[in-house]
């Protein structure tokens, strides 16, 4: 008997919907899975065989042939478990030919082909949770499928998907009984309806960002913290520069704190990406905090951008809708901070394999800190006791395409004293980012943030009197500025007058633009 069951896989950070088909006939006892399989794949048959018979099923010693179609996309991962034991039961209940089961047989097809099954199978029966099952259940929505059999354990990322009906399993004698006895569903159904009631009422759900830091512990540093909130009030990258305890990994730190909360679309999407790295928290299945992360600098090309033989998303899109921190930038090699070129243009990733090619997000907002030497002294030479072929040999692991696409660099001076014990109450995170939501609410009536804008955006936002234009270009002649350079100060200049409400830019937010852009004269020249 033959019978059918859609499930799905990943590719990239999208799903992609599979049909498993099981056929039993008479034959030579076997149990065959086909359909271009990678091993743990392959090994479902050994798994899904097992727990069957630990499960209390009899398989009849016939020749079992599963398909996993279509044949030309390869399949990996351990998801397809759960679709491959229901279409291999389903062949088992359809197969017994007793009479007036037809209306009954010919509903349970009609059910199953509206229906999507995804989980591991442990040689016990138990069904194991998976990853990526929000990008799953969003593939098969969009097919027109209208439930989903999912392990208990997620459960709570599929019901993020609007419009799904997610029934949980937790062991194939579940399944079993839910295939013969239709009843069985709605009861699980309704269960698990008052399961997720019972927690909602018992904990309340965090709806608003919570952190640990906040801008009023940095004492001192005035154009640090000045400069950070220009760069999250227009989506600027920004690189700090300064000796070491000035302050630029705190300020780092406290960035997302300062920008706006997570919209549902924007959540849903960074914690799709999450999820298929497998690091979403149980009890929290939606990220509601924008992401911040910081690799070490001994991180590799690939773990970086993502990659694999199954490609998965990096750091860079795992930053997706927060910073990419990257702290002592001169220490990562060169070939990764080049890496970086084309996702600050573009804000995606994409990955080539012999299998295919796939796209990542990498609409991240980057910031950097460095030393201005090995030491981290330069240029207090009662100080620094660094050469200066070394001084130049370690600023020179930046390169100029890196530091064309950084719209902001800022020094980070010693503080002093009476600043680093100072009593009064620094400005709070909750005061800028007031002002910043403000400002971003300008930009979002253009249709972009300012740090995204391209050159025909430019032109038409970037306006300029007279007296800044001679202005401007006297700054791109005497300090040799690329064109992308000069969009850059335009683009930083045009978010200083959101910040102060201004139509137009005026020659005082040039000038302050121009400022975050002269570090490179002091130190690249």
């Amino acid at each position: 008997m033959f019978f059918q069951v859609c499930s799905a896989g990943i590719w990239g950070i999208d799903g992609f919907l599979i049909s498993v088909e099981a056929d039993i006939r008479d034959g030579l006892p076997g149990f065959i899975l086909t359909g271009n399989l990678s091993q743990e794949t392959r090994e479902a048959s050994e798994r899904v065989r097992t727990a069957l018979k630990n499960s209390g099923f009899s398989l009849p010693t016939k020749k079992v042939t599963i398909n996993l179609a279509p044949a030309d996309i390869r399949k990996d991962g351990t998801g397809y478990d759960l679709a491959i034991a229901a279409s291999v039961l389903g062949a088992c209940v359809l197969g017994d030919e007793r009479d007036g089961q037809e209306d009954w047989k010919a509903e349970q097809k009609k059910f199953w082909d509206s229906s999507m099954a995804a989980g591991e199978v442990g040689l016990d029966g138990r069904v194991k949770p998976v990853r990526g099952v929000i990008s799953l259940v969003l593939a098969a929505r969009e097919r027109g499928i209208v439930r989903c059999f999912l392990p208990k354990e997620n459960v709570a990322e599929g019901e993020l998907v609007e419009g799904m009906e997610i029934i949980p399993v937790e062991h194939l004698t579940q399944l079993w009984a839910m295939m013969k006895k239709p009843e069985r569903r709605k009861e699980k159904v309704q269960k698990n309806a008052e399961d997720n009631g019972r927690k909602k009422t018992g904990a309340k759900e965090k709806d608003s960002e919570e952190y640990d830091v906040d801008f009023s512990e940095l004492n001192g540093q005035p154009l640090l913290r000045r400069a950070t909130e220009i760069a999250v009030a227009g989506r600027h990258n920004l690189l700090y520069i300064g000796s070491a305890g000035t302050g630029k990994t705190m300020a780092a730190k406290r960035i997302p704190t300062i920008m706006p909360p997570l919209g549902r679309e924007e959540s849903l999407e960074i914690s799709k990406i999450y999820s298929i790295c497998g690091m979403l928290p149980a009890d929290m299945p939606l990220v509601r905090k924008r992401p911040f992360r910081s690799p070490h600098h001994t991180i590799t090309a690939s773990a970086l951008a993502g990659g694999g033989s199954v490609p998965r998303p990096g750091e860079i899109s795992l930053s997706t809708g927060g910073v990419l921190f990257l702290d002592e930038l001169p220490e990562f090699s060169g070939k990764v901070i080049e890496i970086l070129r084309q996702p600050l243009e573009e804000k995606r990733v994409t990955v080539s394999r012999v299998h295919g090619s796939c796209t990542f997000p990498a609409k991240f907002m980057l910031v950097a800190a460095m030393n201005p030497c090995p030491c981290g002294y330069y240029p207090d030479r009662n100080r620094c006791q660094c050469s200066p072929w070394q001084v130049r040999r370690y600023i020179g692991k930046i390169s100029k395409p890196i530091l064309d696409r950084i719209d902001i660099t800022v020094e980070a001076s010693p503080v002093a004293y009476h600043e680093f014990r100072k009593k009064e109450k620094n400005e709070s995170s909750a005061q800028i980012r007031l002002r910043v939501m403000k400002t971003l609410e300008i930009q979002q009536k253009r249709g972009q943030f300012n740090g995204e804008m391209g050159a025909r955006e430019v032109e038409r936002y970037c306006i300029l009197g007279e007296e800044e234009e001679n202005y401007l270009q006297q700054i791109y002649q005497k300090m040799g500025l690329s064109a992308r350079g000069c969009h850059k100060i335009l683009k930083v200049a045009r978010t200083i007058a959101d910040l102060e409400g201004k139509e137009r830019i005026e020659k005082i937010h040039l000038s302050e633009a121009v400022s975050y852009r002269s570090l490179e004269e002091k130190y690249w020249s």
